[in-house]
């Protein structure tokens, strides 16, 4: 009988229980908290009634029952798939550079607010 030798077997076990501790200690994101903050302070300025970037596209973020409306093309938040959602893929330049956002942001958001709008939505982009 071919058998691992005790070694691999301890690794796996011990890169296993790594990586279950780390999904376990992911921070849950609140929409509250983290999320409408960076919305209000990048965001706003355009994605309103009267803002240039509600006017292009309908997307209204004043509130998380307008983000999760989306545009008048559709959803912009899938949640729980960060990857695909139009929402992460603006901000993570990921799109036509017209359309990266926040517009007008030198170089972006920082990589700690694109984490937290990220995990916010992988976690489910729940409202709370």
């Amino acid at each position: 009988m071919n058998r691992l030798p005790h070694y691999l077997f301890f690794s796996g076990s011990l890169l296993l229980a790594s990586l279950s501790f780390a999904q376990a200690t992911q921070q849950e994101e609140s929409y509250k908290k983290t999320v409408s903050p960076i919305i209000h302070d990048y965001c706003l300025s355009c994605h309103k009634p009267g803002g240039q970037g509600y006017e292009k596209n309908m997307l209204d973020m004043r509130t998380y029952k307008s983000l999760m409306k989306g545009t008048k093309f559709g959803a912009v938040i899938k949640p729980g798939d960060s990857f695909t959602s139009a929402f992460i893929m603006a901000i993570e330049g990921r799109v036509h550079a017209s359309i990266k956002m926040p517009y007008g942001v030198e170089g972006g958001l920082s990589k700690d607010k694109i984490g937290v709008l990220k995990r916010w939505v992988g976690q489910g982009a729940k409202n709370n």
